[in-house]
């Protein structure tokens, strides 16, 4: 008996002592830190939340901020799967990854410390105090609270919650105080560009991306721009108060209460986007599951289209457009999809030119506080008397009024609301949006007498009609919706809506929703959807085939330039000067112009004949008399004559001039190296020593000691064959080893060249230049001697599948920049301004550590001091790596050599080479490639499959954009090397937005591409085609 009693006393022991050293804690103390790796995590007391270290992304993978694995604090839902960090505290300034961390009470803070250097990765900072009756403890409802314990009460001095990251949670208050701001990448806790926070002035929640406002919630007492965010969301905000709390730094909003208990397990999260996304923990899936977000659509964001521009999701992919009368204030940047300068006014407006535009169902910024009126009419009124007016909105309320006892009655006010500044944030087809009407200037919107009035936001141009009343009759095939302001376009069989109408280009965009998801570029389903009447005035000109655009297609129209305006009688033609109302040709009555005018089909008006502005395709032959036709086509084939025999004469001229000169180059060149015993004459003679080997101590070798060293040059000691001649390893007194260019006589490089090559290798030092080691010229031999690389060149790694493997992303990283600097030495820091004119990947050379070294300077050229450009007859380079207008027009600067260092950047970051590039339908060199996906938002699927485990994923978009910038057509919009450098090495520079790459040439579905049959190495080129 006494021993079953013992053995149930060890038991019960055991399990006492594993519940206390083993059950997990919720509490830090000053003896008892948290130590990674060693002392666990803190758990809350429910086992809801969770506190430790943590690294963002696997093990081995690299980490766009902080390097690889590092090391963070953070607050995370315990047993929630995958980790869902809600708070981290050395967001700043992460642990390496090779350290250990630990978090302790310290001077009275709560600090994260290296524990072997001592070294401080985060601080609460909250003064200093020797106090050891400091705690810390993670709540049940996530908040981390540093305390101090004295003999009356738990005194709090910090708190998580008033300190928090890109998540807020139950239990917290958004104040005026307080802000979320976000990660800055995926896997990247540090702080990124996205702030959320209570802007209280205006009582509603704001997004702001840096200094901008990036999303805004409206307003509760705004009528054009009202509340959206829903109850549950603002009832988290505001910790579950309702809108008649006393305390004034909580938002007066009000919404449904909701029970906290209704939030168990949400949050709200300020993405690294930019979005603001609501989402709650679905127990029955393990998932996290988001019922709002903001902004939802392009449109949500805050001044999209900036000031006077309208956007419109519907209309995908045209989003933005500027309001009739308006023109966008940079056209540039709205081409290219930067709508954020906005849109100017045409035309002022003044008494005497201003009209007004009605826009239906729009959400427009803030308007002026609204005054009583009678009528429309009077508001109206009252925005003309303003100069500052830029619109107004009427509308007719319902108001309740309490009367005594129980009874209410219900009357109606007249409201007139005004904008006296710039309208901003406009959205179209608003769910609950109001009409508004904008002032615009008359000339602007009334182009001619029959013209149609805009429908809502979009322009009617003549002679497009909406209605039996305006436009011309034959193109009666628009219906403007007066309830949204949108326009249609009838076909034979179905309606479509217009999503954009271009008069300057006569043309106009059409989107539909087909009932099942087909290919649109099939000619039999384009036959079938889009049936147009032989007699239908339009025609169209090209399908969105290119285009992903999800569930809806887009078909671009034109229309036939129109015929004089048609009529009845004569009382018809007034708006239309110098013309009379009788029969046409087509047995129409039309305004045909009178003896002497023709139509102008571009103004839309009978102009005198001869007149500059008379259009040479105009149709209006078919209408006026045959006398006047004859007249206008001889005077148009005199003129064609004229101007035909001039640009022969150009022609002729230039090319007499360009062939004398050829021939005095060409004299002047066989007066100088009429042969090679001429140049052996120059490099013995003093001519040579005396101008070029001043200085410079490159040593002469004979050739037996070459050949001794090569052994006789055996293909046992061959490194490669380059363009100009085989390369050999040489083996000289003492082991130095050296390698040996042997120049083949029909290689194309000269004796020019050679001397080139000589003079100046030995003039330049850097440490990622080749070293010349001497040179040897015997007879008909021209030998180099070069610095030996055991590595050979960089394209012997870059495009073979079994070697490249071998070059990580920090590898590659490196050898880029070590090219740069390379160039950046040639073109600004040697004592020569060098432009190289043939650096190629064949051309980089590599060390046995893998630093890269430029080589072949054959075709290298020295301009003068303060000069960056030259110019030559006979165009020499490498097909791929050549500038465009080195190619076609002989012009060479250090420009070129950034083209070409350029396209052996994506060469490197991709492991695919330029010429006879086949990856994509669309493309046919890389440079077309890189830029389909960069404007795709695709760039990562340029990256060369072996770097995905080792990439820097923000380093290589950098790239990318430095290698798109350095590729551009013009040689002024590329950077200067040490721009170059500075954008690669600086985490802070901000690179442009590149422009389209030269030669980069869609091909069209007709079109066949054919694989490049050219040599890599071209010594002439007189032409160059595009495929």
């Amino acid at each position: 008996m006494v021993s079953n009693i013992f053995l149930l006393y060890v038991v019960l022991l055991l399990c006492c002592y594993d519940y206390l050293f083993c059950s997990a804690r919720d509490t830090l103390t000053h003896a008892d830190p948290v130590i990674d790796e060693e002392s666990g995590t803190l758990v809350s007391a429910g086992e809801k939340f969770e506190l430790g270290f943590f690294t963002p992304t696997p093990i081995g993978k690299s980490n766009s901020g902080g390097g690889a694995d590092s090391r963070y604090v953070g607050i995370w839902y315990y047993k929630v799967t995958p980790r869902t960090v809600v708070w981290v505290a050395n967001r700043d300034e992460p642990l390496p990854a090779n350290s250990t961390g630990v978090l302790t009470i310290e001077g009275g803070n709560l600090l994260v410390l290296d524990n072997v250097t001592g070294e401080r990765y985060w601080s609460t900072d909250i003064g200093t105090s020797s106090s050891s009756n400091m705690t810390v403890q993670i709540m049940e409802s996530g908040n981390l609270v540093l305390m101090d314990y004295d003999q009356m009460a738990a005194n709090i001095l910090w708190q998580s919650f008033q300190n928090p990251t890109d998540t807020f949670i139950p239990g917290m208050l958004m104040d005026k105080n307080l802000q979320l701001t976000s990660w800055r990448d995926k896997d990247d806790p540090r702080p990124g560009n996205f702030n959320f926070k209570l802007d209280q002035s205006k009582n509603q929640y704001i997004v702001m991306n840096k200094s901008l406002p990036y999303w805004k919630s409206g307003e509760p007492d705004n009528r054009f721009s009202p509340y959206e965010v829903p109850p549950k969301v603002t009832g988290l905000l505001s910790y579950f108060s309702n809108s008649s709390s006393t305390d004034t730094s909580r938002p007066s909003i009000n919404f449904t209460i909701v029970r906290p208990l209704d939030y168990n397990y949400a949050r709200l999260v300020i993405d690294f986007t930019g979005e603001l996304q609501f989402s709650t923990w679905n127990e029955n899936k393990k998932e996290w599951f988001p019922s709002w977000s903001e902004p939802k659509d392009n449109c949500s964001k805050f001044n999209l289209c900036g000031s006077f521009g309208s956007c419109n999701n519907n209309n995908r992919p045209w989003l933005c457009k500027c309001l009739p009368g308006f023109k966008p204030r940079s056209p540039d940047n709205w081409n290219s999809e930067d709508f954020s300068g906005g849109c100017d006014r045409e035309s002022s407006i003044s008494d005497n030119n201003s009209t007004f535009l009605s826009l239906k169902m729009m959400k427009v910024g803030e308007a002026e506080s609204p005054f009583d009126v009678g009528s429309e009419t009077e508001c109206r009124k009252e925005c003309l008397k303003n100069p500052q007016c830029q619109a107004y909105s009427y509308a007719v309320l319902a108001e309740d009024r309490a009367q005594r006892g129980t009874n209410t009655t219900t009357s109606t006010s007249s409201k007139c609301w005004t904008w006296l500044e710039d309208l901003k944030n406009l959205v179209e087809e608003y769910d609950s949006g109001h009409n508004i009407t904008v002032r615009v200037a008359s000339s602007d919107i009334e182009s001619t007498v029959r013209g149609c009035q805009p429908c809502g936001t979009t322009m009617i141009p003549y002679p497009l009609s909406t209605g039996r009343d305006c436009g011309d009759p034959m193109y009666f095939r628009f219906i403007c919706n007066t309830l949204t302001g949108q326009v249609s376009f009838v076909g034979l069989n179905d309606t479509f809506r217009v999503i954009s109408i271009e008069p300057s280009m006569q043309k106009f965009v059409l989107k539909w929703l087909p009932a099942k998801k087909v290919d649109e570029c099939d000619s039999r389903y384009r036959a079938k959807t889009l049936e147009l009447n032989a007699s239908f005035p339009f025609k169209i000109s090209s399908w969105g085939c290119d285009a992903d655009l999800g569930d809806y297609y887009v078909v671009e129209l034109g229309w036939k330039l129109p015929p004089e305006p048609a009529c009845n009688t004569s009382a018809d033609c007034k708006g239309w000067p110098n013309s009379t109302c009788k029969p046409a040709r087509d047995g129409m009555k039309r305004c045909l112009c009178n003896k002497s005018f023709q139509w102008n089909v571009t103004y839309f008006n009978c102009t005198q004949e001869g007149s500059l502005h008379e259009p040479s395709n105009s149709p209006s032959s078919s209408v006026l008399g045959e006398h006047s036709s004859r007249k206008v086509t001889f005077y148009l084939i005199i003129v064609a004559v004229l101007i035909s025999m001039i640009l022969l004469a150009c022609v002729i001229s230039i090319y007499i001039w360009r062939r004398k000169m050829t021939r005095k180059q060409d004299q002047i060149s066989r007066a100088q190296f009429d042969s090679e015993r001429r140049v052996k004459e120059l490099i013995d003679t003093s001519e040579f020593n005396e101008e070029d080997e001043k200085g410079i101590d490159v040593p002469f070798f004979d050739l037996q000691s070459i050949l001794e060293a090569t052994d006789n040059f055996s293909d046992a000691n061959k490194l490669g064959q380059g363009g100009y001649g085989p390369v050999y390893k040489g083996k000289f007194f003492g082991g130095q080893e050296i390698a040996v260019k042997r120049l083949s006589k029909v290689s194309g490089q000269g004796l020019q060249e050679f001397r080139n090559e000589v003079v100046l290798i030995a003039k330049l030092q850097h440490r990622n230049l080749v070293r010349l080691r001497g040179y040897c010229m015997k007879g008909e031999e021209k030998i180099l001697l070069y610095e030996y690389m055991p590595n050979k060149s960089l394209d012997s790694f870059i495009f073979d599948h079994t070697q490249n493997v071998f070059l990580n992303w920090e590898m590659r990283f490196n050898i880029i920049l070590g090219i740069a600097r390379g160039l950046l030495y040639l073109h600004q820091d040697s004592r020569l301004r060098i432009i190289h004119r043939d650096l190629k990947t064949s051309n980089v050379l590599l060390d046995e550590e893998m630093n890269p070294k430029i080589s072949d300077f054959g075709l290298a050229r020295i301009v003068g001091g303060k000069e960056t450009e030259a110019n030559t007859n006979t165009v020499v380079g490498t097909y791929g790596y050549m500038s465009p207008e080195y190619a076609l027009d002989g012009t060479f600067s250090v420009k070129s050599d950034v083209f070409s260092f350029g396209v052996v950047l994506l060469e490197i970051i991709s492991g695919k080479k330029n010429a006879g590039f086949f990856q994509s339908k669309q493309t046919f060199s890389l440079l077309g490639y890189a830029w389909e996906l960069w404007t795709g938002d695709k760039v990562l699927d340029l990256m060369d499959k072996n770097l995905e485990e080792s990439c820097n994923r923000s380093e290589f978009v950098r790239c990318v954009n430095v290698g798109l910038l350095c590729v551009q057509e013009d040689p002024v919009d590329r950077p200067t090397m040490s721009n170059v450098i500075t954008l690669l090495d600086s985490e802070t520079a901000i690179p442009a937005t590149p422009k389209q790459p030269a030669f980069f040439i869609r091909r069209g579905n007709s079109s066949t591409a054919s694989s490049s049959t050219k040599p890599e190495t071209v010594s002439e080129i007189t032409a160059l085609e595009g495929r």
